[in-house]
């Protein structure tokens, strides 16, 4: 197969698979937009490692789009990748990092997405170096963890302690269940 047919189908299944990516990106931001009025304790999160180097690849996408339209005088339909890849790096990733990550009325804002109180059903802290919290899920076999800032660690203890107490959050436990530890303790 040639290069010049090959590399244009190559670019539309790169323009799909990003084209999911753009969607799931706008989800959480309309989800975040409902739940941020019902915030617990949040915080947002410092920008990821590679910040710049993605806002950069999309102004390089945004470039070539660009040129590819205007100069080469392509059709829309063979920019389709390309444009995909410069709404998620140029739009949806800088923006998703305006997501505030911690503790909702409904549930957790993880790092990776959002977890419901229901879902969970462990939770671990690492302390060594940045404070995570790692949250288990009782539906899927995912861990989510959400990186706490310090100055925040008590807050949270308090607050998962709280929804435990208050039956928000069932700690299912590792092992034989006896029945001598309190769920409450788990966190």
């Amino acid at each position: 197969m040639a290069p010049e047919t090959l590399l244009p189908q190559v670019l539309f299944f790169f323009g799909i698979g990003f084209l999911a990516a753009n969607v799931k990106v706008i989800a959480d931001l309309l989800r975040f937009r409902v739940r941020r009025r019902s915030a617990l304790l949040v915080w947002q999160n410092p920008k990821p490692r590679y910040y710049g180097f993605a806002l950069a690849l999309g102004a390089v996408l945004g470039a070539l789009v660009v040129f590819k339209f205007f100069v080469l005088r392509r059709p829309p339909s063979q920019l389709f990748g390309e444009v995909m890849m410069f709404v998620y790096y140029g739009y949806a990733f800088p923006l998703s990092t305006r997501i505030a990550r911690g503790f909702y009325r409904d549930g957790v804002w993880s790092d990776s997405g959002f977890m419901s109180w229901g879902q969970i059903s462990a939770v671990s802290w690492k302390e060594e170096g940045a404070v995570t919290l790692v949250l288990i899920s009782h539906f899927r076999s995912i861990a989510r963890r959400l990186e706490v800032p310090g100055h925040l660690y008590g807050q949270a203890r308090r607050l998962l302690r709280d929804k435990v107490k208050a039956h928000d959050v069932h700690l299912g436990g590792s092992g034989l269940e006896l029945g001598s530890r309190d769920e409450a303790d788990a966190v």
